[in-house]
């Protein structure tokens, strides 16, 4: 265990050292593709005991976000502590984008400090785990699906690997395409997410993704099972979550809570137990400095977020006020920014376009549904504003509404603000895609995939 007093002086932005002959802590960052928080801890009719477990042992954070609701650019902001225009990850690492500097990795933050590093399925991040720098990579073809991803990683854990590590498992559930829906995933008692229309198909859509869910959590529970019995549970900081939501029309790739709200579990040392649930505002941003924090690391100067300790200790019942979230490319352009806060949401759209972009939501049965019945032709907002106590589906928004004229500037203040500090290209125009990038058209009339020059 790490000492109170070093938990207390991480937790107020101190560098403080381990106690003598105190090995510091493994780090497990275990992660999903597009499952939002569509998971049993949070309530939903998805079972995946073993999350449930590691939550009724861990801490639960129930309003959890990303920096940006599209793979690489969340996974990279995450493991850099920046946003993605400023970490440079503003598209897909296979469609050509890249972070501007692989050292702002937090592998490499770690390694000075004697970590070694193990990658085990999807990254997301670089070509390669070896280009970002990680010492033992084992990916797997097919698509780094859990039935592999698990077995192997949970063998490396019985293999007394070196301490203290730095393991990255990334499993390709919960993304399309859905697997088969078994005896527990039966369509006719399926509920589909909040922003689809439940009908025969959608429902079908959704049993698939919980046949996903019951996959990914499987190979959790096996690496879980793996960590217990190498006797590393003890002085190992678990960190369960996802990139996004779930890849279902006006969810992933969105920045609406059905976007970039996740889930996440963390357990381990720095007070990362106890069953807690955490209802404070935290960013996928705000894990590095914990890691550091945890591991008693110093923090790089880049890091854009906050520690979580400090929720831990008692000291804070917030870390932060607001937090900021950014789409720029997926498949096609789709330039837009948000700021939330504990009540308020406001997004902004930095393009022209008032339609919605389609190839930026993944084929499927939900979406089917809403090409049939015209979402091609829908308009989109240029501005939203939604309230947060009494719209939570964010379905109603107040930006024309005067009575929320108040609001509305201090959001608009607080985006500015933020894209200002950060340095946004956004502010500048067009954000500019690496010269090769392989981008859509956003009518997606054009070939499905297509060279973008910068």
């Amino acid at each position: 265990m790490i000492r109170r007093e070093f938990i207390a002086g991480a937790a107020a932005g101190a560098t403080t050292a381990l106690a003598q002959g105190q090995r510091p802590p493994n780090i497990l960052y275990i992660h999903s593709h597009d499952t939002g928080r569509f998971i049993q801890p949070y309530g939903h009719a998805v079972p995946t005991p073993n999350l449930q477990k590691l939550a009724s042992a861990g801490v639960l954070f129930r309003h959890a976000c990303d920096a940006a609701p599209t793979c690489s650019p969340s996974r990279a902001s995450l493991l850099t502590g920046m946003c993605p225009h400023s970490n440079g990850m503003l598209g897909l690492a296979h469609r050509g984008f890249a972070l501007n500097d692989y050292s702002q990795h937090v592998l490499h933050t770690l390694r000075p400090a004697g970590y070694t590093s193990a990658l085990f399925g999807v990254q997301h991040v670089g070509k390669s785990g070896e280009q970002i720098g990680y010492e033992h990579v084992e990916v797997f073809k097919g698509g780094n699906h859990a039935v592999d991803v698990g077995p192997a990683a949970a063998k490396w854990l019985r293999s007394a690997p070196k301490l203290p590590f730095f393991l990255d498992i990334g499993f390709q559930e919960t993304h399309r395409e859905f697997a088969k829906p078994g005896t527990g995933e039966d369509e006719r008692y399926t509920m589909p997410p909040a922003p689809i229309l439940d009908v025969e198909q959608s429902r079908r859509d959704m049993a698939g993704f919980k046949a996903s869910a019951r996959l990914l959590d499987n190979a959790i529970g096996q690496v879980m099972d793996a960590l217990e019995a190498s006797g590393l549970a003890g002085n190992t900081l678990v960190i369960s979550t996802t990139d996004h939501g779930v890849a279902f029309p006006s969810m992933k790739c969105n920045l609406t809570d059905h976007g970039i709200g996740v889930y996440l579990i963390m357990r381990g040392p720095g007070g990362f137990t106890g069953g807690k649930v955490s209802d404070a505002l935290v960013s996928h941003l705000d894990i590095f400095p914990t890691i550091c924090d945890v591991t008693g690391v110093k923090h790089p100067t880049w890091l854009q977020g906050h520690s979580m300790l400090p929720l831990m200790t008692g000291e804070k019942q917030e870390i932060r006020e607001e937090l900021f979230a950014e789409v720029n490319y997926h498949a096609a352009y789709e330039p837009k920014r948000a700021v939330r806060t504990q009540r308020w949401k406001y997004i902004r759209n930095f393009s022209d376009r008032t339609k919605p972009v389609l190839p930026n939501c993944d084929d499927g049965l939900s979406k089917d549904i809403w090409l049939k019945y015209g979402w091609k032709n829908r308009p989109v907002d240029q501005e939203q504003l939604y309230d947060l106590v009494f719209d939570p589906n964010e379905s109603h928004n107040l930006v024309a509404d005067s009575a929320h004229g108040k609001v509305l500037a201090d959001m608009r203040a607080r985006l500015d603000k933020w894209m200002r500090e950060t340095n946004d290209p956004a502010l500048k125009g067009e954000v500019k895609a690496p010269e090769g990038a392989v981008i859509n058209d956003v009518d997606g009339t054009s070939p499905k995939e297509r060279t973008r020059p910068a």
